[in-house]
């Protein structure tokens, strides 16, 4: 004759739950944990866009200093080569500021802006103004993100050859009886400068210096790789 199953003893489900409740708290630790690292990760993301964002303002602040630069050369007749062609100033004064201003608006401060190789570029550190907040995991409280990013500005322009001349049309005759009247000669206006800029054909007139092309057709900012 068989044996009737016994009823499970009631200790059982007692003996289970604290494995329960030691899984579930496991499962909620791991998944704090994981919430940590991606707070974590989501301020270096911040610090690095910060930085991103820095680094450009500096570049670009260069770039308008060339553009002004070049500008007063011409207006001066003094040597604009190492300006356009090789983006060089001589007196450049502190591009650091729009650095500091782009990454406070971005969450962070400058911890370092310099130049860099290449020149002229520009490299910004900064750190996280807010740190990655209370977890499980010890330390991360006050714990803030850093983040480097260069930035370099690359001239566009190289010298082009001058357009074909039109053949001049011939002006009616004048009367001869005039005779020199020995007047004062205007002026020659100084040649017009023709430049390639990454494959555009720019043409600058030094006597029409508002009609100069936009400084970002002149010289590109980038990121640098």
């Amino acid at each position: 004759m068989s044996r009737a199953p016994s009823a499970r003893h009631p200790t059982d489900a007692g003996q289970a739950f604290p494995l329960y409740i030691t899984a579930v708290a496991g499962l909620l630790f791991i998944a704090l944990a994981f919430y940590a690292v991606g707070r974590a990760g989501a301020t270096k993301n911040g610090a690095q866009t910060a930085a991103d964002a820095a680094a450009l303002a500096a570049a670009q602040s260069y770039r308008d200093q060339l553009g002004a630069s070049f500008l007063h050369a011409l207006r001066t007749d003094a040597a604009w080569q190492g300006i356009l062609l090789d983006g060089r100033l001589t007196d450049a004064v502190d591009v650091c500021g729009a650095a500091v201003k782009f990454a406070k608006s971005n969450g962070a401060s400058v911890r370092d802006c310099a130049p860099a190789d290449p020149s002229p570029s520009f490299t910004v550190a900064v750190e996280s103004l807010k740190g990655v907040g209370k977890s499980v995991i010890p330390g991360t409280e006050g714990k803030k993100a850093t983040a480097t990013a260069t930035a370099a500005v690359t001239p566009l322009c190289v010298p082009d050859a001058a357009p074909p001349k039109e053949e001049p049309k011939p002006s009616p005759s004048k009367d001869k009886g005039d005779g020199d009247k020995g007047g004062e000669k205007p002026p020659e206006r100084p040649p017009a400068l023709f430049l390639d800029c990454d494959g555009k054909h720019v043409t600058i007139d030094p006597g029409h210096l508002d009609r100069l092309p936009d400084t970002a057709e002149l010289f590109a900012v980038h990121l640098a790789d």
